[in-house]
């Protein structure tokens, strides 16, 4: 029979979320705390005379003199497949009226992240389904991507759009909401029931009528919750939405500690706060199950500014930046991501071999177009036939990478698009009939030749049998628009006919 130590103390004081208390001798940080009446906190400071307790449930009203219990052992929370499909709070509790989840294994809150030798190197991607990053800012399974950008600019769709394109591809997805209104929460719970997404997905909730102590806690939990699946050989994505709240409430809960203030009243380990929890995701190596666990933080930038506090943080953190442009936004260029400032320092090592090579100019080039554009924006009268062609092709492109939200494309779709591209097979269309080629080509190819879909997908590189069929798909689906004497001839596999 074990035996368990416990240690009784009573409460001294309260501000706000913050409870001082007094009779716990052998107190560890992160140690958990009941409270007389069922309210729940665990330790954020102490010294010799007191322990400051972090409430992240409180039932009723604390009072001075009431009983604490303190178990000396980490703090836990349970994980395992019962909570896919479920709606959770920070305590790992359901909140979605779905009735009590059995934990499989309780797991700590504050676990380290995996050491570099049990780590391998990133070589699978995560398929967002969003053409701009799957093509152009490629993301590795057990990468960590920072997604930034003002209010309304589509950041929770990018998420979105991403865990909706797991389905089928054994992606267990984690959506962590920190601060968010409860209609907000309510919203994307109907968009993954529509999609049927809530069974390969949980969502961690600390909304906005949440303390400061559950949001504080709320991306914690997460990691802990995508490690049970990661430790078992599993791929796991997992979305904070969003860091600056988070930072918020960690200011807050700091202050009230007493804590000395620092650059924009954030304390001075605000940085510590997010490492060691953005160390927690990676690939890690055979011996470990070779599970993997992706990060998308989200932080919330004022007019575009990235160089922000914490989100210059996080830049120097995570391998890479995802930046939306709200300018680019308003001009209905959707998902409205910034080029010239988001990179993936993972790069290509994690793309499809058949992508790599059909896209490896592409940033270069439709940066170049937006540049044309703008250059002969005043003066359209003097342009030569040259300018004129790589305008039309720019604007091609353009159209092409565009997407509708809650709309994400497969990449074997994506790979017959950008072939049409590279071999100006949509030149002879209008901008309008490049917007219906893109919208119903899948379902075409799918009715047509499912196979080739299947086999792109297996072999991920351009074989001369799916270069052939390809070319009879896009033929085939291209004659609906223009008669097939007048199509394009594809160039050779791997050489492109685009400026």
């Amino acid at each position: 029979m074990a035996i368990t130590y416990k240690e009784y103390g009573s409460v001294i004081s309260k501000k706000q979320c913050i409870v001082t208390v007094d009779g716990l001798e052998n107190c560890i940080f992160g140690q958990l705390v009941d409270f007389e009446f069922g309210s729940r906190g665990f330790i954020v400071g102490f010294n010799e005379q007191v322990a400051q307790v972090l409430l992240v449930k409180e039932r009723g009203r604390i009072k001075a003199g009431e009983k604490v219990v303190g178990v000396l052992k980490e703090f836990r929370v349970g994980a395992g497949n019962q909570f896919l499909g479920r709606i959770v709070t920070p305590l790992g509790e359901p909140r979605d009226g779905l009735g009590p989840i059995r934990p499989d294994e309780y797991l700590p809150v504050f676990r380290d992240a995996p050491s570099v030798m049990d780590r391998d190197p990133l070589d699978a991607p995560l398929e967002t389904g969003i053409k701009i990053i799957d093509s152009m800012i490629p993301i590795g399974k057990g990468q960590r991507e920072l997604l930034t950008g003002d209010r309304m600019s589509g950041k929770t769709t990018v998420i979105t759009d991403t865990i909706l394109n797991q389905k089928g591809k054994n992606v267990i997805c984690i959506y962590v909401d920190v601060g968010k209104a409860e209609s907000a929460l309510k919203k994307l719970s109907e968009l993954f029931q529509r999609h049927d997404a809530f069974k390969y997905t949980i969502i961690v909730s600390a909304g906005a009528s949440a303390t400061q102590g559950e949001q504080y806690l709320a991306p914690y939990v997460a990691c802990s919750l995508g490690e049970y699946f990661m430790y078992r050989g599993g791929h796991v994505f997992v979305a904070f939405d969003d860091f600056s709240k988070h930072a918020w409430a960690y200011r807050e809960i700091s202050l009230l500690l007493n804590r000395p203030p620092g650059r924009n009243a954030y304390p001075g380990d605000i940085f510590y706060l997010h490492s060691k929890m953005i160390e927690r995701a990676g690939f890690l190596n055979k011996e470990k199950g070779n599970g993997t666990m992706t990060f998308i933080p989200i932080v919330e930038t004022l007019e575009n500014d990235i160089t922000s506090f914490v989100c210059s943080n996080l830049v120097s953190m995570t391998d890479g930046q995802i930046v939306l442009n709200t300018e680019l936004f308003s001009q209905g260029f959707k998902p409205s991501i910034d080029l010239g400032l988001s990179v993936s320092r993972v790069g290509t090592k994690v793309q499809w071999p058949i992508m790599k090579k059909l896209t490896a100019s592409y940033r270069l080039d439709y940066l170049q177009y937006r540049e044309l554009v703008m250059l002969t924006k005043l003066n359209k009268s003097d342009l030569t036939k040259e300018l004129e062609l790589k305008l039309k092709k720019g604007e091609i492109f353009a159209e092409l990478i565009l997407q509708p939200q809650d709309k994400p494309v497969p990449q074997e779709e994506q790979v017959l698009l950008y072939y049409a591209n590279n071999n100006n097979m949509l030149l002879n269309i209008t901008i309008d009939q490049v917007r219906e080629f893109k919208r119903d080509l899948g379902d075409y190819v799918r009715q047509e030749d499912p196979a080739l879909l299947q086999q792109i997908r297996q072999d991920k590189k351009m074989t001369p049998e799916i270069e052939a069929g390809v070319q009879k798909a896009l033929k085939g689906y291209l004659s609906r628009f223009i008669p097939r004497s007048e199509l394009q001839t594809p160039a050779p596999a791997g050489q492109s006919q685009a400026a």
